[in-house]
């Protein structure tokens, strides 16, 4: 794919201060390559996109540096850099993370969530209900990334600071889940109701163990079509740790 393909018809950023000129357009072309405007290896050239989106070069190139940390792009010496395609062994990493991670802090939180958390939780389920029949994913995920932190109310920093950056790294996984099984909403959407009841509640095992499930669900579902071959073990073993079983034996 060209360059000049790649970005026609692009939306352009919107910037609001000169001072955040980097962070917006790091969220702008964070955004295109998560919802697949920016197909996997499409070439991005800092010159022409600064061009096109009528930036300097300066905050351009703090953007590809913030893409490549959370290794959406791979870039080079000569200003470069490529969409990276997905990445099965990847994916089972990210998601044994989160699994590990969030199932923790959902049993920290059990117990422990104010009214007013659990007023927020709800009011973002309705939120992504909304979004959903709208089909503004946009809207949706950032009510699904508050829901899950709302789950995990009790949880500080830095623990908190690594459970979303694993979050933010697997959302591009979580998007292709939504575009290749938009039927299975409602299904998911029961599920977060069962953990918000569970973290309500007072059993931290019930709630780590749906949160553990519901995050394998959704990853080995998008691992077998990004590979029918992998195998997950990363997955299994963290969802066998969360749950209290035993892992598979390869």
């Amino acid at each position: 794919m060209t360059q000049q393909n790649v970005l026609e018809g692009l939306p352009r950023p919107i910037f609001t201060s000169p001072r955040t000129t980097s962070m917006e357009l790091h969220a702008h072309l964070r955004r295109l390559i998560i919802d697949s405007a920016l197909p996997p290896g499409a070439v991005l050239k800092q010159a022409e996109l600064a061009r096109t989106f009528a930036v300097s070069r300066t905050p351009m190139r703090e953007a590809f540096r913030m893409l490549q940390e959370e290794g959406l792009i791979e870039a080079d010496l000569n200003q470069r850099a490529r969409v990276k395609g997905l990445d099965a062994t990847e994916l089972d990493q990210l998601y044994a993370a989160r699994i590990s991670l969030e199932s923790l802090g959902c049993r920290l939180s059990t117990g422990f969530l104010t009214a007013d958390e659990s007023r927020l939780a709800r009011e973002c389920l309705r939120s992504m209900e909304q979004a959903h029949m709208a089909q503004d994913m946009t809207a949706w995920m950032d009510s699904h990334r508050r829901f899950h932190g709302l789950c995990m109310a009790r949880v500080t920093e830095p623990l908190r600071r690594t459970i979303d950056s694993f979050a933010e790294r697997s959302e591009r996984y979580l998007r292709l889940f939504q575009l290749w099984h938009h039927q299975s909403f409602e299904v998911r959407q029961q599920e977060h109701e069962q953990i918000l009841a569970a973290v309500e509640g007072n059993d931290p095992s019930v709630a780590g163990s749906l949160m553990a499930k519901h995050l394998s669900r959704t990853a080995l579902t998008v691992m077998q079509d990004v590979s029918t071959e992998a195998e997950a073990m990363a997955i299994q073993v963290s969802l066998a740790m969360a749950v209290g079983s035993r892992a598979r034996q390869k």
